[in-house]
C-alpha cells in the first residue's frame, strides 16, 4: 500500500524503522510544525522530523488541517502515532483506506493524551497497544488489535513509552495486512472507558499526606517529565526515584537511616533514590542529603 505515518514524538521510530523496511511504501512523513523549545526557546524539530531527514523520506510540516488534507489525497491510507492534533472527518476520510492509530493502551481505557502516564498512576496491572480505524471522536473508532503486556510497581513513564513503542510495530504491519485482504475492525464499545488528561506541572505537586504506594505511582507516572516535586526550604525539588520501606516518619519529615533517606507518607515511608534540587542536574538522595545537611526539623511539603 502506498502509505503516509502523520506522528511526532520519538516513540514512533520502532514503527517507522519496521514500515520503511516493509513491503508497503512509504511515501512520506508528516509531522508537527517546529517549535520553539529550551531555555533559549529557539526552534527545534520534533524527533520524527530528524528521523526522516536522516533516513531521506520525503518530510511535510503541515499549518493546517486543509494543507495535510492535500498531501494525503493520493495515499491509500495513513498511519498516525502522537501527531497531537485531533483532525476533522473529512480528513480522515481522504485516503482510500482512511487513518490508523497505534495508541498507547488497551482501549477503551485511557482514550485522551496521556494513557501511559494515567495507567501508572492509576496502579493498572497491565496495559498495552491498540491499533484502531481513526473517526470523528477521542480514540473511539473501530479496533483492529490489541497487544496486553503486565505493568510493573516500579515502571516509570520513561521505561513504559519504549516497551510500548517496540510493541506497537507488528500489531501495525499485522492491521496493514488486515486491510489489504479486506478485513474490517470490530466496533469499540464504551464500557470501562476512562479519559487520560493531558499532565500539568502544577498536577506534579506531591501530597505527603497520601499513601506511599499512591505517592509511588505519581512519581513513576510524572517521570521524566513534567516531573513529580515537592517544596524543600522555600525551593522546589522534584522526586525522580522513591521505594517503598518498611520505615515509618510523619507525613513529609525527611528521616537519615544508615545513610539512607526517607520521607513519611501517610503510610509507611518512602526511601528517596533520585532527586533533582532547584538550579542542579539529577543526582542520588545520599548526595543531596550530604550537600544540603539535613536538620531535624527539614520536611518536604
Amino acid at each position: 500500500m502506498r502509505i503516509a505515518v502523520a506522528a511526532t514524538p520519538e516513540v514512533a521510530i520502532p514503527t517507522l524503522d519496521a514500515l520503511l523496511a516493509s513491503k508497503h511504501e512509504l511515501l512520506c512523513v508528516i509531522t508537527r510544525p517546529d517549535a520553539p523549545a529550551g531555555r533559549g526557546r529557539a526552534l527545534q524539530s520534533t524527533p520524527v522530523a530528524n528521523w526522516a531527514e536522516t533516513k531521506n523520506v520525503q518530510l511535510f510540516k503541515p499549518e493546517t488541517s486543509q494543507s495535510l488534507g492535500e498531501l494525503i489525497k493520493d495515499l491509500d491510507l495513513v498511519v498516525t502515532i502522537g501527531y497531537g492534533l485531533l483532525l476533522p472527518i473529512e480528513i480522515l476520510e481522504t485516503p482510500k483506506h482512511g487513518f490508523i492509530n497505534l495508541h498507547f493502551s488497551l482501549l477503551p481505557r485511557w482514550r485522551g493524551a496521556a494513557p501511559v502516564q494515567r495507567a501508572i498512576e492509576a496502579g493498572d496491572s497491565v496495559t498495552g497497544v491498540t491499533v484502531f480505524q481513526l473517526d470523528a471522536g477521542m480514540d473511539t473508532g473501530p479496533i483492529y488489535i490489541s497487544e496486553q503486556i503486565s505493568l510493573s510497581v516500579s515502571t516509570t513513564a520513561d521505561q513504559l513509552f519504549q516497551s510500548l513503542a517496540n510493541l506497537g510495530v507488528e500489531p501495525v504491519l499485522k492491521t496493514l495486512d488486515l486491510i489489504e485482504r479486506g478485513d474490517t475492525p470490530s466496533p469499540q464499545g464504551n464500557a470501562g472507558a476512562t479519559r487520560a488528561y493531558k499532565l500539568s506541572k502544577e498536577e506534579g505537586l506531591i501530597d505527603w499526606n497520601s499513601d506511599a504506594e499512591v505517592i509511588n505511582r505519581k512519581i513513576n507516572a510524572f517521570s521524566p517529565d513534567p516531573g513529580a516535586w515537592s517544596n524543600f526550604r522555600g525551593q522546589v525539588i522534584k522526586i525522580n526515584r522513591v521505594r517503598v520501606s518498611n520505615e515509618t516518619a510523619n507525613p513529609g519529615v525527611l528521616k537519615v537511616v544508615e545513610k539512607s533517606i526517607y520521607i513519611g507518607t501517610a503510610t509507611s515511608a518512602l526511601e528517596l533514590l533520585e532527586v533533582t534540587p532547584s538550579g542542579k542536574a539529577q543526582m542520588s538522595a545520599t548526595s543531596w542529603a550530604n550537600g544540603a545537611r539535613l536538620n531535624a526539623t527539614d520536611m518536604l511539603k
